[in-house]
């Protein structure tokens, strides 16, 4: 009877032991984890901005007197020439010499605007010619295999800016030869104060704005109607200055959240050059600077889109098919380089990674990993090399690979 006491007591106390050890065992840290893999990558920024009338004109009065009124609404049509507005001139006298001088230099001046403004049509003309025999040597070389994709796609956005361009060239003509006329109505009108004074459309397009319509009184130079063609849009996005300079011409962009299915297709045409400082929603002062982008896309994708519009642009700052990645939630900081913790044998080890570009959840990895490794993501503070890891749900007796 002795000898099972003790072999009952030394069973309980092997068995106390079996479980306090278990009870203490370190126990694999619970992980989640992500493959390295390849597939598409792309580095972008997103920003809101809207949408605007490349030429927009403001019909103006040139006269001092009161406004005719009219039935002009947003959206009206609206030919060239067309008779807009009339004035009648103010109860005034006849111009007197310092009035007559004003008005003759106004009148040199439009002319002077109207001389330099065909120049410059002349100079857009013969750079549109260039970009677009330009566009044809490259397009048959590329064809015969000796150009490259790029080269093609920058004779194209050339192409495309010259003939941008050139229309502005063109609307800049009709606007100075419409204010050379309405100047030298200002000066005719010395000679006749009281004939009513008309003003007609100075390019065809739609109104976009009505500054007055009811019979008041005007003064020189007050914006009466705003007209542009909404067929030539652009978008204009106002960016941080620290994204700006990572934006060039020519820089693809993507139109998100504008209203319609699909994304749109757009080319930066221009980074303005000065910057702003703007206030964020939440009380910071920000410097920013205005990003203009062309729609490439065909006109009845977005024939809806007016002016002033919303639209979310996405810039594609760099892109490719086949990149090695991992998602950034991997990536911390270590001695100065960047590493990540990838999974092997039911361990946690610690490896330096050599960084490229980063899309935003996903970092291409230049050097440091290959193509199926397990890599820990969101790793945990606690986490040393070495210790045993098991991936979420996994955690007991089976480790990962």
């Amino acid at each position: 009877m002795h000898w099972r006491k003790r072999l009952i007591g030394g069973t309980a106390g092997l068995l106390l032991a079996v479980a306090l050890a278990y009870g203490f065992w370190p126990r694999p840290l619970p992980v989640d984890t992500a493959v390295v893999s390849r597939g598409p990558l792309r580095e972008t920024i997103e920003q809101e901005g809207q949408t605007r009338v490349r030429d927009r004109f403001v019909v103006a009065a040139p006269v001092t007197g009161r406004l005719v009124r009219h039935d002009w609404e947003v959206g009206d049509r609206v030919e060239k020439g067309q008779e807009l507005l009339r004035i009648d001139p103010a109860a005034s006298p006849l111009l007197d010499p310092r009035s007559r001088a004003r008005a003759e230099a106004r009148a040199a001046q439009t002319e002077a605007a109207m001389d330099r403004a065909r120049a410059e049509l002349e100079a857009a003309e013969s750079q549109a010619d260039f970009a677009e025999h330009s566009l044809n040597r490259i397009r048959r070389l590329h064809q015969g295999g000796k150009a490259s994709d790029a080269e093609l796609d920058q004779a194209r956005n050339r192409a495309r800016v010259a003939d941008a361009g050139l229309r502005s060239a063109r609307f800049s003509v009709r606007v100075a030869e419409f204010e050379r006329n309405m100047a030298r109505t200002a000066l005719e009108r010395g000679t006749d104060a009281m004939r009513p004074l008309v003003l007609t459309a100075p390019v065809s397009g739609k109104i976009l704005a009505v500054q007055e319509e009811s019979r008041v009184p005007v003064q020189p130079g007050q914006p009466l109607l705003t007209i542009g063609d909404t067929a030539s849009l652009e978008a204009v996005m106002d960016v941080l200055s620290s994204d700006a300079v990572r934006i060039r011409a020519g820089t693809a962009v993507e139109f998100i959240g504008w209203g319609g299915e699909g994304a749109l297709e757009g080319r930066v045409r221009r980074v303005e050059p000065a910057g702003y400082t703007k206030v964020s929603a939440l009380g910071v002062e920000e410097q920013r600077v205005d990003v203009v982008a062309d729609f490439t896309s065909p006109r009845a994708q977005w024939r809806r889109l007016g002016h002033g519009y919303r639209v979310d642009a996405r810039f594609i700052l760099w892109a490719a098919e086949d990149a090695l990645q991992v998602p950034e939630s991997a990536l911390f900081r270590y001695k100065g380089h960047w590493a990540v913790f990838m999974v092997a044998e039911g361990e946690a080890r610690r490896r330096e990674v050599e960084v490229g570009h980063r899309g935003g959840l996903r970092a291409q990895v230049l050097a440091g990993l290959q193509e199926g490794q397990r890599v820990i993501v969101h790793p945990p503070s606690k986490l040393r090399p070495g210790a045993r890891v098991a991936a979420r749900g996994e955690q007991g007796s089976e480790y990962l690979p």
